[in-house]
């Protein structure tokens, strides 16, 4: 093997290690990874799945009721999806954690051609954010709005039941 392949191949190790950072950091993921999220291993969990980015004030704005929600309902997992910049990884990582979001469930897809993923999120989905995605038994829900007070827990008590 020639030095360059074998700085190459060290490159290409390095690269998949930071892609999958240490539990409680943001985790930068592609859209391989996002697909593998949504579809969960424990089928009957529900699954919380909220794109956000730190730049879009609506999503900011509906956090605190993701953060309420996720303490209200331990047994539910949540995912905080960013679609920041991955050069800007820290500062939504920085962020997240100031709002208090669970940093197990953090990731931001390094993908900015939205048009080729959005649809494996769902095809209703414009690109728009917020978005919202719940997972239970295989079924798909997904919601292209800006969360209020009360809303989010309502939801998820329905598709507990």
């Amino acid at each position: 093997m020639n030095k360059i392949a074998i700085i190459l191949t060290i490159i290409g190790l390095f690269g998949n290690f930071q892609s999958y950072a240490q539990k409680g950091e943001m985790k930068i993921i592609e859209v391989p990874e996002l697909e593998a999220i949504m579809a969960p291993s424990d089928a009957e969990k529900l699954l919380v799945i909220n794109f956000w980015a730190t730049w879009c004030k609506p999503c900011v704005k509906e956090l605190p009721y993701f953060v309420n929600a996720q303490k209200q309902f331990p047994n539910v997992e949540f995912v905080y999806m960013s679609i920041d910049f991955s050069e800007n990884a820290s500062k939504a990582e920085k962020f997240a954690e100031k709002k208090g979001l669970n940093p197990d469930g953090l990731y931001l897809i390094d993908d900015v051609d939205y048009n080729s993923w959005i649809d494996k999120v769902s095809p209703e989905w414009s690109g728009a954010i917020p978005a919202t995605l719940l997972v239970k038994n295989g079924q798909k829900y997904f919601y292209e709005k800006e969360f209020h007070e009360g809303e989010l827990e309502e939801l998820i008590k329905q598709k507990l039941n």
